[in-house]
């Protein structure tokens, strides 16, 4: 995984209203989101949002409707303009960039999967995934050899010819993920882009895009309110509520270690053996040896892997391996004890010290 930051945001504020800049000084100084729509009838979209997308990995903004996470993603190519604060890509600032170099972003170096297809039904299905070449000026052999590669990989071929109606949803959207291909642009944004499909379809959509993204490395931004799919699709998490960034990090330590009681009540009701992997549990050292290994188990391997394979034996202890080699221990009771909620375990210490 990459170090490189792609996206740097700093200080980014978004304020709608009549006067902005004079409520950017009331929020600056301390006031949140439902005072300032009652006292200046401003509504606060994003404050103080510092965040770092790092190149060729999957950042996943999540939150509640109204959280932010939409107006966030819009600002990464300037579909909405900040009241205040910073994005740099490649160490430049877009908010000081003209109308040229927004073109030149927006067609060549990020593309945008939309959550409603945005398909033109004029268009046969490879039109549309050719797009930003076609308006780009490339010659029309060219650009049908690219989006019928692109068709190709994510299950479409064949249906070059046909029109969006002639799809069903989970198609149409395989359609948008292709376009954004054929544009080779180095960042994919990804704004609720699965989210208006039925769970099946959607289960094969984030498989898709797990696969796509282990062979191109894109930097990817994606916005979902899904927690199954944020922990399913993310190397970096950032959670908002109302318009700010409550925790962001790895998500397996988010899961095991909630900054805030909001962050509890989002992750209470996960299914932790399906979600967690052995990586986040163990013990880094050597590994057991002799008689106390039960048998080697991946880092990547999920906790719902190990419950299967030990039979519910908490007794066990594993031995950890990446790439063939040893890299930690298991403990089946440091498994058990990761299977249960921060907040509740918290609270059944308390009930054991007080008896």
């Amino acid at each position: 995984m990459s170090d490189d930051v792609k996206i740097r945001i700093r200080n980014l504020y978004k304020i709608f209203g009549e006067d902005p800049a004079t409520a950017l000084e009331a929020v600056r100084g301390g006031m949140g989101k439902p005072e300032l729509l009652r006292e200046t009838n401003h509504v606060l979209g994003l404050s103080d949002i510092n965040v770092d997308i790092k190149d060729g990995l999957t950042t996943v903004i999540m939150g509640l409707s109204g959280s932010g996470k939409s107006t966030l993603i819009r600002h990464l190519n300037r579909l909405i303009e900040p009241t205040a604060g910073e994005v740099l890509v490649d160490g430049e600032d877009i908010l000081e960039y003209g109308p040229s170099q927004l073109r030149d972003l927006r067609r060549r170096r990020m593309s945008m999967v939309f959550q409603k297809f945005a398909l033109l039904p004029h268009r046969t299905v490879l039109e549309n995934a050719a797009m930003a070449l076609a308006v780009s000026g490339v010659d029309r052999a060219d650009y049908e050899k690219e989006a019928n590669k692109w068709l190709d990989r994510v299950g479409l071929e064949g249906n070059a010819n046909l029109y969006p109606h002639q799809l069903s949803g989970g198609m149409q959207q395989r359609v948008g993920i292709a376009r954004a291909l054929v544009s080779n642009s180095e960042v994919m944004l990804m704004d609720e882009a699965f989210s208006a499909l039925d769970p099946l379809i959607r289960t094969d959509m984030q498989d898709l895009l797990v696969e796509l993204q282990a062979e191109l490395q894109k930097t990817v931004v994606f916005i979902t309110h899904d927690l199954d799919e944020a922990l399913k699709l993310a190397d970096h998490l950032v959670i908002l509520n109302e318009g700010e960034v409550v925790q962001q990090g790895e998500p397996q330590h988010i899961l095991l270690h909630p900054a805030d009681p909001y962050i509890e009540d989002f992750v209470s009701d996960i299914n932790r053996a399906r979600v967690l992997k052995v990586r986040s549990v163990m013990t880094r050292d050597g590994g057991p040896s002799g008689k106390d290994v039960a048998g080697e188990i991946d880092q990547e391997a999920t906790l719902e892997d190990v419950i299967s394979i030990s039979e519910g034996d908490i007794s066990k202890n594993y031995r950890v391996t990446k790439d063939g080699e040893p890299v930690g221990t298991l403990k089946m009771k440091d498994l058990v004890k990761a299977l249960v909620p921060t907040k509740a375990s918290e609270n059944g210490i308390r009930m054991k010290m007080s008896a």
